[in-house]
């Protein structure tokens, strides 16, 4: 058995791609050996900012030999009187075999002419040669780049490549027309620490060697370990360290050789908001901030992971506070420059901010927010919703944007708007409701909490989401400028989280209304068309969340959401909760196992029923039913026993008492199929025929309160 070692060397890779590109390897390289019957003992992935790297762990020598069969040409046309004809003599030459060794065998064609012959494996090292390249240059990415002649693309400049099958060099070479990359045992280690060329003698050494080297090429060791770094540095300032986790894979992805390097700020700069000295850290200067222990407040220490010299840390810290220094230094100015004019006075300055070409400015936006916003409240009419505080905090929800600190930090959009508003003395209400409008920012963030900031929230993207579809730029495939779906997901999510009463296919009637009275020029559909377009949108999305979010079966959100079903598509689009609280009810039911036994009932009834006229809506037996018409015992039971049902269910949706219900009905159902009073449903007479099928279709109507029953699978 042997170990192969790959290693392409290079400048410094962006810090995204190291991951992208291991995570693609992962995938390649074990289905490119497993297709050509080779099947190593383990496979690990190494990456740092110079060097992508693989270890391949007890390859084979070569390909195990494979027998392979073929069938040749009928066995009439391939032997004459016994004898092989030109036909037996061609295919055997063809295969590379002798005449002794093709048989006749009987096939359901008749009989044929087969053939067995061994394929000698490949040795491993020739496979290799062939694979490598493809591993390398097959890799995809963004922002990749041409650095010499020739078609050869990476994301940075290959400089070095390692090849060994144990001891030995593999010889490849990667070559553009003027300048080729042959491969050697030679790697590079840290460009500061060790900047001599370092020799891998074995495979299976590589790891050690680069250790040595002060290069720790094992992606996942690198990470805990700066994960260590920074604890122990904050803890040594007797502080406790905020470690943004993208931001730590990041770090990781930069440094070959960490050391932690704590650096400090003038105290004075802590008057600012947390959120921007941890923003400035985080995002522009890749620090990580320290708190106060057991406290929320920040400490004026701040730490950074090195790729240099650890001797050198002071100096290093030195220049990291200089750097930090300068920029907090300009977010005071622009923090007191913004507070020195009250948040309403930036309203003019977002009519020259484009929202979009054809649908104005940002200032205009903001007055269409407002107009959503009162159709939300006119429906909510709750008192925890302030119509006054509504309108104020959707005046406002931008006014941000064109302040100096959002100019320069766009991630504190909202953050900095709470904080101008209460500096403006604006009612706190107002000032949360500016910042959660932004909320949800991304999946798996906080949803807005307060009434005001859920109603802004929501005016806000449905002003979006009808406005760009109004204009026809529909999301298409994984192409989503505007990110709709993001919004859409977020409408549904804000929606169920608050409990919110809201009817959403009258609020897209209304904010469609206001569009196309506003946007005639513009609108690139018929109104029924746009309403069409964004149901089925919200449709597909609360279908997503459902299955992907709250693990709903997918045959029971088809149930709950009906499948081309206009009645449950009005319905779920009117009373988004009901949506909800169905496919709950019905995962609950499966899981249990109550489903299960009220499955059959309801659904042999359904597929009966639907031969009928009886429309679905239709709940009192009493108003459909003739018991005159009534021929067995069994159809007066199952009437009396329906009846019972729509007693029990008048005025209420509690669909524990619905299952209920229909749990105690299955005796008088069963019986009226297949008990010793059983009827023919599909009577010759229309009448009977007919009565007994709104009989069923009662049944069916009842069930479908809950759901679909024709759409779930049978567990």
């Amino acid at each position: 058995m042997a170990t192969f070692l790959l290693e392409v060397g290079t400048e410094e890779l962006p810090a995204r791609f190291v991951d992208e590109a291991l995570e693609q390897w992962r995938s390649r390289i074990p289905n490119s050996l497993a297709e050509r019957c080779l099947t190593p003992e383990k496979i690990e992935y190494f990456g740092t900012p110079r060097r992508l790297a693989v270890i391949i762990w007890g390859l084979p020598e070569r390909q195990p030999d494979q027998e392979e069969e073929v069938k040749g040409p009928p066995a009439q046309a391939a032997f004459k009187d016994g004898q092989p004809t030109k036909a037996a003599v061609g295919f055997a030459q063809k295969q590379g075999v002798a005449l002794a060794d093709l048989e006749v065998r009987p096939t359901e064609k008749g009989d044929f002419v087969f053939m067995r012959k061994t394929i000698v494996g490949q040795v491993t090292a020739d496979i290799l040669k062939i694979l490598v390249p493809e591993w390398i240059t097959k890799l995809e990415g963004k922002r990749f780049m041409r650095w010499s002649d020739g078609e050869l693309k990476f994301p940075r400049p290959i400089r070095w490549l390692v090849t060994l099958l144990n001891d030995e060099i593999l010889p490849i070479e990667l070559r553009n027309e003027s300048q080729g990359c042959h491969s050697d045992r030679v790697s590079q280690g840290h460009r500061v620490l060790h900047p001599a060329a370092v020799n891998i003698t074995h495979a299976k050494d590589y790891v050690n060697i680069l250790e040595s080297a002060f290069v720790q090429v094992d992606v996942e060791k690198r990470h805990a370990l700066i994960e260590q770094q920074i604890q122990a540095a904050a803890e040594a300032v007797n502080g406790v360290a905020v470690i943004n986790s993208t931001l730590l894979q990041e770090v990781t992805n930069l440094v070959e050789y960490p050391s932690a390097v704590v650096g400090k700020f003038d105290a004075e700069f802590l008057e600012l908001p947390t959120e921007v000295i941890t923003t400035e850290m985080e995002s522009h200067q890749r620090y990580f901030p320290v708190l106060k222990q057991a406290s929320d407040e920040l400490l004026p220490y701040f730490i950074t992971i090195s790729n240099g010299n650890p001797s050198q840390a002071s100096l290093i810290a030195k220049g990291n506070e200089r750097v930090i220094r300068a920029r907090l230094s300009d977010g005071k100015f622009f923090f007191d420059a913004d507070r020195a004019i009250s948040l309403e006075k930036y309203l003019p300055k977002l009519e020259t901010v484009t929202f979009q070409q054809d649908l104005g400015s940002v200032r205009a936006k903001v007055d269409r927010i407002g107009r959503v916003a009162g159709h939300i409240v006119d429906q909510l009419q709750s008192e925890a919703c302030d119509r006054s505080l509504v309108e104020e905090a959707a005046l406002l929800c931008k006014a941000d944007l064109v302040t100096q600190m959002v100019g320069e930090f766009p991630e504190l959009q909202g953050v900095m708007g709470q904080k101008y508003a209460l500096a403006s003395g604006k009612p706190k209400a107002v000032a949360d409701a500016i910042f959660e409008h932004y909320l949800p920012r991304g999946a798996g963030d906080a949803l807005p909490g307060s009434p005001t900031g859920q109603v802004v929230g929501l005016a806000d993207r449905l002003d979006t989401l009808v406005s760009i579809f109004g204009l026809g730029m529909i999301p298409t495939g994984s192409s989503d400028p505007f990110a709709l779906r993001r919004a859409a997901n977020a409408i549904v999510n804000i929606i169920w989280s608050a409990n919110l009463p809201i009817n959403l296919a009258l609020l897209l009637d209304q904010v469609i209304a206001d569009f196309a009275e506003s946007f005639a020029a513009v609108l690139k559909h018929q109104v029924a068309e746009l309403r069409q377009l964004l149901q089925d949108f919200f449709l597909q999305r609360i279908r997503t969340l459902l299955q992907d979010d709250r693990q709903i079966d997918y045959d029971l959100v088809n149930a709950v959401l009906g499948e081309n079903d206009l009645e449950y598509t009005q319905r779920s689009l009117t009373d988004l909760l009901e949506v909800r609280d169905r496919a709950l009810f019905l995962q609950s039911i499966r899981n249990d196992g109550t489903l299960a036994t009220i499955y059959e009932t309801v659904n042999r009834a359904s597929r009966l029923a639907a031969q009928g006229t009886l429309d679905t809506q239709q709940l009192d037996p009493t108003t459909v039913i003739q018991p005159a018409l009534f021929q067995k015992k069994s159809e007066q039971a199952l009437f009396d026993a329906l009846n019972h049902v729509n007693q029990q269910m008048q005025g209420t949706r509690n669909y524990q008492k619905l299952i209920e219900a229909l749990r105690q009905i299955s005796p008088a159902v069963a019986n009226f199929f297949d008990g010793e009073d059983s009827v023919l449903v599909m009577d010759s007479d229309s009448a009977i025929k007919q009565n007994r099928l709104n009989l069923l279709g009662i049944l069916r109507n009842h069930a479908r309160v809950l759901a679909d029953f024709g759409a779930i699978v049978k567990s």
